[in-house]
């Protein structure tokens, strides 16, 4: 063993979604806790531009498909070269491509699974019977793993981590941007962040947050993103000036402390609500949608409340009543920053070190 453990993490995937947040998060915190960590990645991606800055060394390759020898090829030298004493993949293409590299060159595998789809036959032969460490990112997760027929023993939960520095209440920003946008104080701002995708309940969120402004003009929409949906839900908003439609904001954190209440009402499983940590670390309460791993990303009935997944009613009912108890909502907002602090980045990459290197 070396004086610094040698991670190699391997994500070539060029998109900039949760699976390449998660690397990009864990790979800097397991640099910045004493790693030494190498990334295997896309020239032109998102990891590799977010990576740039960081005690993390980049490699680039690409695999096209789980059967790119060209790909695999590439990654063998680096592997020959960097004897690292772990190798983790995020990305089902490459699933198969790291076990046999891992088994021809000695060196153990370490694989995440993001993504509550169905496993192919062999991905799911693999991640049984392959010698391997398998983390999900969330309860939900793993359970639906187990479902598909992994073996329990097989399958272990890492928190999904974030960088809390990177996020925290910023009141300069509240009072300037929300008088740019003409919301009062007294007013109550429900957010939206990520991609406008019908999955993702926006237009559920949008019909809801109607049906609360129309008892109650207080109520206003903000929508940071965009996405496959976009142009269906700009039409459903427009001429709606309770409704602030921004687009993509980078950096996004300033806008959880503008708004007063940040909503993930996926009407389809997500897998884990990281946006909700986001909002929590910035002392935003959420309301997230009972389904998936959303429920699991926040503090039910402590820094968040629960929304339906059906009709729009749950959920104009649950905005009524954050608007007319302002006490509850600052009950709701001192609490998201503790509970974000147990998914602090650095605390997860040792615990993961620990798991990994005892």
């Amino acid at each position: 063993m070396k004086d610094k453990p040698r991670i190699l993490w391997v994500g070539t995937n060029p998109g900039g979604g949760g699976t390449e947040t998660h690397m990009i998060t864990l790979c800097s915190a397991l640099a910045d806790v004493g790693a030494e960590v190498h990334v295997f990645v896309h020239p032109q991606g998102k990891i590799a531009e977010s990576l740039a800055t960081s005690q993390v060394v980049l490699h680039f390759g690409i695999f096209r498909n789980s059967a790119d020898l060209r790909g695999m090829l590439a990654l063998g030298r680096l592997i020959q070269k960097l004897r690292p004493d772990r190798m983790v993949g995020s990305f089902s293409k490459e699933y198969w491509p790291l076990a046999l590299l891992s088994r021809l060159h000695g060196c153990p595998l370490v694989l995440f699974r993001h993504m509550d789809l169905r496993l192919r036959p062999s991905t799911r032969w693999l991640l049984s019977r392959w010698p391997l460490r398998l983390f999900a990112i969330s309860e939900y997760l793993r359970g639906r793993l187990i479902d598909q027929g992994i073996p329990p023993a097989r399958v272990e939960v890492l928190m999904n981590p974030i960088q809390l520095q990177e996020f925290h209440r910023d009141e300069q920003a509240r009072q300037s941007f929300r008088q740019e946008l003409g919301v009062n104080d007294v007013d109550l701002l429900v957010g939206f962040v990520g991609a406008w995708h019908r999955g993702k309940g926006v237009f559920l969120l949008a019909d809801a947050i109607d049906a609360a402004h129309a008892q109650n003009p207080r109520v206003h929409g903000l929508w940071v993103g965009g996405g496959a949906h976009e142009e269906a839900l700009r039409a459903r908003l427009a001429n709606k000036p309770w409704h602030h439609v921004l687009g993509w904001k980078n950096p996004v954190m300033p806008w959880y402390s503008v708004m007063d209440v940040l909503a993930l009402p996926s009407i389809e499983p997500d897998t884990f609500g990281r946006v909700c940590l986001e909002a929590q670390a910035c002392g935003t309460p959420v309301l997230g949608a009972d389904m998936g791993g959303i429920p699991e990303s926040f503090a039910v009935d402590r820094s968040g409340l629960l929304l339906p997944t059906k009709g729009e009613r749950g959920g104009r009912d649950t905005i009524l009543r954050l608007v007319a108890d302002i006490p509850l909502r600052q009950r709701l907002a001192a609490a998201g920053p503790d509970y974000a602090q147990r998914f602090d980045a650095d605390v997860i990459a040792r615990n993961f070190l620990a798991i990994l290197l005892p």
